[in-house]
């Protein structure tokens, strides 16, 4: 049985990434056996993981829509904050948890309305909005951690950072449903080829009657509810909320769409990419130091992939436009 052609083309984009990630994988198993031959590195990343994958998936309908959002670091801050200090007043880890995900999705509303509103590009605007929202949370904090040792334990807490069967942590679990759920969204549904038209040409889809305005500002609101949930799960393997959380997620997150092959103009990407590089972005961490190289090399090769992938696609994007190929 083989592949029909519209399956091959839907495929194609998902090789290259998926290619490396294995080809990487098979380097690190060479070069450190002992770790990558082991369960624990994989425990490990299915630990942390998920914090950066699951805000990857709200970014990459950001871009996907032709937008960019560099303030969700600090609604993750800001969301975590609230969190912790709901869970602590009342002792109750989902009503801390209703708080800090009703306050992520307002944050990721009124960067939305604000880009819409004003017409400033999104790149702008959140930029402003990420020294506000991180300002506004070491204001409320006082610059001081909040520590949440007594969730430890407690069953919202296990059901959603616990381990499930003793070994898998259940924020993997909540990673990998998000990304079924986003991947449907996004490639199976109608506001998921609004998106796309809307990133590929926004005044076409706007002259096409589809509803931009709306779509435009419900992804960035979907991407404060999906930082915020990062932030609490962050905030609840970690018994503890730190004023300076999200700050490390930026290059990560960004790196992990756009090595995942999501257009840096917007109108494509995919779920399953953006997954690939996230993976990809996590184990370059661990096998540089596993492998017995030092540790700034971390930066070097995450550099270089992130440039080589954007390059590869940008290249290829051309060559199936030239072509007359449009692959989504």
């Amino acid at each position: 049985m083989t592949a029909s052609p519209g399956l091959r083309s839907r495929l194609a984009p998902q090789l290259p990434i998926t290619a490396v990630l294995l080809l990487l994988w098979g380097f690190f198993v060479l070069t450190a056996p002992a770790t990558f031959l082991s369960r624990y590195i994989y425990v490990s990343f299915m630990t942390t993981i998920p914090f950066v994958a699951i805000v990857a998936m709200g970014m990459t309908l950001v871009v996907v829509a032709g937008e960019m959002d560099l303030s969700f670091a600090s609604n993750m801050a800001m969301s975590g904050f609230l969190f912790a200090v709901v869970t602590r007043a009342t002792g109750s880890p989902l009503a801390g948890l209703a708080a800090g995900l009703a306050v992520g999705a307002g944050i990721g509303l009124i960067n939305g309305l604000v880009v819409v509103g004003t017409g400033v590009p999104s790149i702008v605007v959140t930029i402003g909005f990420d020294f506000l929202w991180r300002g506004c949370v070491m204001l409320l904090s006082g610059g001081l951690a909040v520590a949440l040792p007594f969730v430890r334990g407690l069953p919202a807490a296990s059901l959603f950072v616990g381990r499930a069967g003793g070994t898998v942590p259940a924020q993997f679990l909540w990673a990998a449903g998000l990304a079924v759920v986003t991947a449907v969204f996004l490639h199976r549904t109608a506001w998921g080829d609004t998106l796309r038209f809307i990133g590929d040409n926004r005044e076409a889809a706007r002259m096409m009657g589809l509803p931009v305005a709306r779509a435009r500002v419900g992804v960035f609101a979907l991407l404060g509810l999906m930082s915020a949930f990062s932030g609490i799960l962050a905030c609840l393997e970690l018994a503890n909320w730190w004023p300076t959380q999200g700050e490390g997620y930026l290059l990560l997150v960004f790196a992990s769409v756009f090595i995942g092959g999501t257009s840096v103009y917007g109108g494509s990407g995919s779920v399953w990419g953006t997954m690939a590089g996230t993976a990809v972005i996590g184990m370059i961490e661990a096998g540089v130091v596993s492998a017995g190289w030092s540790g700034f090399w971390t930066r070097f090769v995450h550099g270089l992939v992130l440039v080589f992938s954007v390059s590869f696609y940008a290249l290829a994007a051309r060559r199936r436009r030239t072509r007359g190929v449009d692959v989504r």
